[in-house]
């Protein structure tokens, strides 16, 4: 996975609020796997489980559109400016392919 080493990830301006999103993800799992531990009825189990994936899936579609935000519009202005259109593509093709990956 290569991306422009220069500039920051499009993330970088959210990054202590997706930080702190994904530590609560993670106390989320630390009580589905005591849930497991504990034998809680299933069906309690597996709206923790659909909880902590909505967490992360929304976690997912804000670091997609800040790179649609950030790479892909940097992308196009560089491309602009030294008319090379292949640089928008690439960008498109990495946001296609990870969305891809999210929805399998």
């Amino acid at each position: 996975m290569e991306h422009d080493r220069h500039a920051g990830p499009g993330y970088s301006p959210q990054r202590e609020a997706y930080l702190k999103r994904l530590k609560r993800i993670e106390g989320q799992v630390r009580g589905i796997h005591r849930m497991v531990e504990e034998d809680v009825y299933c069906i309690d189990v597996l709206t923790q489980v659909a909880a902590a994936t909505k967490a992360l899936h929304a976690v997912s579609l804000g670091l997609v559109e800040d790179h649609l935000r950030h790479c892909v519009a940097e992308a196009a202005v560089q491309a602009e400016a030294e008319g090379r259109t292949e640089l928008i593509d690439e960008k498109v093709a990495e946001a296609t392919a990870a969305l891809g990956r999210l929805l399998r």
